[in-house]
């Protein structure tokens, strides 16, 4: 593939209006992220790794080759994996693991379900999905039941390697407590390494998949009794928001529960579901 002339991006190198809007257009109707103008500069930040990457001479450079089609169609995913925020913890925002581990699992024990089907949807580098299996995994081993199985998407293929590995810098796992991480997560055997692993049960049980929450169709399967979909709607406009929750609910069952951010409102939608506790919702 033929490239410009190679040389190192300079600090100084700066994305034109005309490309910025082409960029902003496109990122948006591809991932649903919002991308304003205070964003200019980590945009710029983002997409010199690229420009290194490429070998092409800047940014505005870049910007050309992507929109005539000369990168060929894998530096969109590229694109996309570098704009992606992929903020994420063990046990973030705690009150919702309460809530599945007092309420919700309790509920679907009684309803003697054969197996939980639960999506991670946006799972970033995997610590929710992880956390998600933990505590299905010991809720089972101290019920005598039931069955779970996790699938976990993102929109990030780079996220998603790491997801699959399953390792983490020690530090990463420390909201998890002490009981389950002695349980699932391994220690390093090598001390000079302070990466910790989660056991090869737990990965075996999650199920890593590339899904654009803005695609037409969700391909998950059967309809799910969990999904959470927390800290994303968060970079999509009112009319995204309303669009990727309906196909959500679409994905689940009857009397699913269906768990979105603390700081994620779907106030004035018209959905098929009823708020149960803070930011989670039933499926009616």
């Amino acid at each position: 593939m033929p490239h410009a002339a190679l040389k190192a991006p300079q600090q100084e190198d700066c994305i034109s209006p005309r490309n910025f809007m082409r960029l902003a257009t496109f990122i948006q109707s591809e991932t649903g992220i919002k991308m304003p103008h205070n964003k200019l500069t980590m945009l710029e930040g983002r997409l010199r790794r690229r420009v290194r990457a490429t070998g092409v001479a800047d940014l505005n450079t870049y910007c050309e080759f992507l929109f005539d089609a000369k990168f060929g169609r894998d530096e969109n995913v590229h694109l996309i994996n570098a704009v992606t925020t992929n903020k994420t913890d063990f046990f973030r925002e705690p009150r919702h693991f309460d809530y599945l581990t007092q309420t919700i699992l309790p509920e679907l024990k009684a309803k003697a379900s054969r197996r939980i089907r639960v999506w991670s949807a946006a799972c970033s580098t995997g610590a929710e999905p992880y956390t998600l299996a933990m505590l299905l995994d010991d809720f089972a081993d101290k019920h005598h039941g039931p069955d779970y199985g996790i699938l976990a998407t993102d929109l990030d293929t780079q996220v998603l390697e790491i997801a699959r590995r399953g390792i983490y810098p020690a530090e990463l796992i420390q909201p998890v407590p002490e009981r389950l991480r002695a349980r699932y997560v391994m220690q390093p055997l090598e001390k000079t390494s302070s990466d910790v692993r989660i056991v090869p049960s737990l990965r075996a049980a999650v199920g890593y998949a590339r899904l654009n929450l803005m695609d037409d169709n969700y391909p998950v399967g059967e309809p799910m009794d969990i999904i959470f979909c927390r800290n994303v709607l968060i970079y999509f406009d009112k009319q995204t928001q309303e669009q990727v929750v309906s196909k959500l609910c679409g994905k689940l069952r009857v009397g699913g529960w269906l768990v979105l951010g603390h700081s994620e409102s779907i106030a004035g939608m018209t959905l098929p579901v009823e708020q149960v506790c803070n930011t989670v919702f039933k499926r009616i």
